[in-house]
């Protein structure tokens, strides 16, 4: 259920790294990785078509190489975060830009967020429409605007007057999600909040944390939201401390689930807390929050987080999650089942 990785198996990492590298030290180079996930939910083997996890695994490789390939350059983990999550953005196969699920209105409203644990800087956008790209517009508010958090149409004009890429809501359209909201639809109260577990078999976030050479840390999480959401409803993933947060003295940290359990818990913002503050481990502290304190409430979900010494800890509380890292000079690992 959980993957980790600690000093131990870094250890053999860079020792593997040594011998295939003609003696460049990893600990020269500096310690760096990132993880990333696809969303969360009830994936088992029965449920998912061989070709449709084939393509899952290769979008989720696509999205580490873009993240890895800046952070080997020496890149800052900021651009990593935001490489890896345009390319799980830009996917048919994930729920976060071109593949968001629909409102019940049969439109798209796009969240996303990030933040750079350096100087805890971060930018959120969320119920946007137009924009390609959610998560690079939550970089350009957190570097071209006084604010965190821009939503709706304010956020939109904003995107138009720094240049972001804007597209017709129909871009976002695809026919799987569409049966998805006549499903929905069909049995669901229209006065009632919809349990996306229940609906899709999965919750529908991507995200990435990543360390870079320089020792910095960086979150970021995108997301369509749930199935048929209705009144502008907005989750954990573009909510700084819930679905996503960094900061380089503790760990980085993007969630998904069910989010109003994790906005009510501050999920994300827990996990480095317990960090920070506690004589614990980055793998003991994300693995009490989903395992434990998140479980006993009824939140299902999961996280990637990484600290600042490399290490990794992936928990999630369901039958799969969609998840990947790497490591310095390691291949990638990518997984989705329970028992991978």
């Amino acid at each position: 259920m959980n993957t980790l990785i600690g000093r131990g198996i870094w250890a053999g990492l860079t020792a593997l790294a040594l011998a295939l590298s003609s003696g460049v030290s990893m600990a020269a180079e500096g310690i760096y990785g990132l993880a990333i996930h696809g969303g969360a939910g009830t994936l088992t083997r029965e449920n998912l078509p061989a070709e449709t996890e084939a393509a899952i695994r290769e979008t989720l490789n696509d999205a580490l190489y873009a993240g890895h390939r800046l952070l080997a350059g020496g890149g800052d983990s900021l651009s990593a975060v935001i490489a890896a999550v345009t390319v799980l953005e830009d996917s048919p196969l994930f729920n976060a830009g071109k593949g968001a699920v629909y409102t019940w209105e049969a439109t798209h409203e796009l969240d996303a967020s990030l933040m750079d644990g350096r100087d805890l800087s971060a930018g959120a956008v969320a119920s946007v429409r137009n924009v390609r790209n959610p998560i690079r517009l939550a970089r350009r508010v957190m570097e071209d605007s006084p604010h965190v958090m821009l939503v709706g149409e304010g956020a939109e004009l904003f995107a138009r007057e720094v240049g972001e890429e804007l597209v017709e809501n129909s871009w976002f359209d695809t026919d799987f999600r569409l049966q998805q909201l006549h499903k929905a639809k069909q049995a669901a109260d229209p006065s009632a909040m919809l349990n996306p577990l229940e609906l899709g078999n999965k919750f529908g976030t991507v995200g990435a944390v990543a360390l870079d050479k320089n020792g910095n840390l960086a979150a970021a999480t995108s997301t369509g939201g749930t199935t048929a959401k209705r009144w502008g409803r907005v989750g954990d993933s573009p909510i700084i401390g819930a679905g996503t947060y960094a900061d380089n003295n503790s760990c980085a940290v993007s969630a998904t689930g069910h989010g109003e359990h994790f906005i009510r818990h501050a999920v994300a913002h827990d996990i480095c807390a317990r960090l920070a503050y506690q004589d614990t481990s980055l793998v003991a502290a994300a693995e009490y929050v989903i395992m434990e304190k998140l479980a006993a409430v009824g939140g299902e979900g999961g996280v990637i987080s990484i600290d600042r010494e490399g290490n990794i800890a992936l928990p999630f509380n369901t039958e799969g999650m969609y998840r990947g890292y790497r490591l310095g000079a390691a291949s990638p690992v990518v997984l989705i089942f329970k028992e991978e």
